[in-house]
């Protein structure tokens, strides 16, 4: 009962695919700031705790899909490099940058999983669960990320903007493709 060329797609299959692909793209923000600072910092130790997470987070969506016969987004290997990247460019900037963009990240999951909360209703408590299980997390995330200097970034109101309005054209783009 897979997803074939032409279907409609389901409204939770949509969410899923979201999901997963941004959930693979903050893992690889998390390895291209681990691969500018190192694991030894006490920043580095934070982010690679939050990592883990986003890992965990990934999976599930990863098993969704497999099981569900979601079509994942064919971007995958976009945010592959384009998260690595802008993990490497904020963490080459400094701390608070990679901070930054957790805390940047973080706000837009935050709004988009609360939406697909909305949108779920009672209509699937398995997907409903997880999603907000993940959105308690990456609150935890932002509040971490803010707590540990985000706001201290350089130009940090134009650098949070970017990242955010980032983040809603890629979910906007993995609805889609």
């Amino acid at each position: 009962m897979g997803w074939k060329p032409g279907d409609r797609p389901r409204a939770t299959d949509t969410m899923i695919r979201v999901d997963q692909a941004g959930e693979y793209g903050a893992t690889r923000i998390y390895a291209g700031q681990l691969a500018i600072m190192g694991q030894r910092s006490p920043m580095a130790r934070k982010i690679s705790a939050m990592a883990l997470q986003e890992e965990r987070h990934r999976a599930f969506f990863d098993r969704m899909i497999a099981e569900r016969g979601v079509r994942p987004t064919i971007l995958q290997p976009f945010w592959d490099v384009a998260g690595f990247a802008l993990g490497a460019v904020t963490a080459a900037i400094g701390p608070e940058a990679a901070m930054a963009c957790t805390a940047a990240v973080e706000t837009e999951i935050d709004q988009h999983y609360e939406d697909q909360l909305r949108e779920l209703g009672d209509s699937d408590p398995e997907l409903s669960h997880a999603i907000a299980e993940f959105q308690a997390e990456e609150l935890e995330h932002r509040e971490t990320a803010l707590a540990s200097g985000a706001e201290d970034a350089p130009a940090y109101p134009l650098l949070s903007a970017a990242i955010r309005l980032g983040c809603r054209i890629a979910i906007a783009t993995a609805k889609r493709i």
